[in-house]
């Protein structure tokens, strides 16, 4: 797989993994988010493999790469949880996006602290 698919694809699973922890927050019932809590163990462990095929782990992203797979993925994350709350979920809180963003890419040291 080239650089710029392995970029996409750990974009969309860093994308879905900021989803569910979203809706998580959103959501009463402790079954659903069960259900949520999988989601996001299964995309951050799938995202892993693919930020280790991008680049080398103990390095951060190059600039560029930094600010562009960002951008990506709050857009996805806004357009995604868009979709949900015109399908009537409620409680969704969009402010949390940036910052849930920027934790899973400090923590996948896609970014610098």
């Amino acid at each position: 797989m080239n650089r710029n698919r392995l970029l996409a694809a750990f974009i969309s699973h860093i994308t879905n993994m900021v989803v569910h922890q979203i809706l998580e927050k959103a959501i009463d019932s402790p079954e659903i988010a069960q259900s949520y809590k999988n989601e996001i163990k299964n995309s951050l462990t799938i995202a892993k493999s693919y930020r280790g095929r991008i680049h080398p782990l103990d390095n951060a992203l190059p600039s560029h790469d930094n600010r562009e797979v960002r951008d990506k993925i709050i857009r996805e994350v806004r357009t995604k949880l868009g979709r949900r709350m015109a399908k009537g979920y409620d409680n969704i809180d969009i402010s949390l996006i940036e910052d849930f963003v920027d934790k899973a890419l400090k923590d996948m040291k896609v970014i610098e602290d």
